[in-house]
């Protein structure tokens, strides 16, 4: 469980480096390789939207296991992380719900932070003596 949250954490501050490098115009996406209307400014401030959410999400989830502090303050800070996931996860399936658009990738990969939120919270309150260890 450790290894998936830090894998998405590190990929979604990657994502958005890659998203800032693209919106400075330092290199070129394909618009197809990107999101339906990637164009269009109100879509692509949609998109923006979500930056401090992940990067909270991130953050707060990467401290949680890697910066020395209490227990009880390591749990309430994943607990924020996976929450914010779980949201992050959820408006953007929404959006694209209501938009009747489906991309296989873009779903994937939203419904994977709404699935590893539940999974994460379920061994934070229902812990197993395994996942105790």
């Amino acid at each position: 469980m450790k290894v998936a949250l830090t894998v998405t954490e590190v990929g979604m501050l990657i994502y958005w480096a890659f998203a800032s490098v693209v919106a400075l115009g330092w290199i070129s996406v394909d618009p197809e390789a990107m999101y339906p209307d990637y164009r269009n400014p109100m879509i692509v401030v949609w998109n923006w939207s979500f930056l401090p959410i992940d990067i909270l999400f991130a953050l707060c989830g990467l401290a949680a296991r890697f910066v020395a502090m209490r227990p009880q303050r390591a749990i309430a800070l994943q607990i924020v992380s996976l929450t914010l996931m779980f949201c992050a996860g959820l408006m953007a399936l929404s959006f694209w719900v209501l938009q009747c658009w489906f991309d296989i990738a873009w779903w994937g990969i939203n419904a994977w932070l709404v699935v590893l939120e539940g999974v994460g919270l379920v061994r934070i309150f229902c812990p197993t003596e395994r996942s105790l260890a």
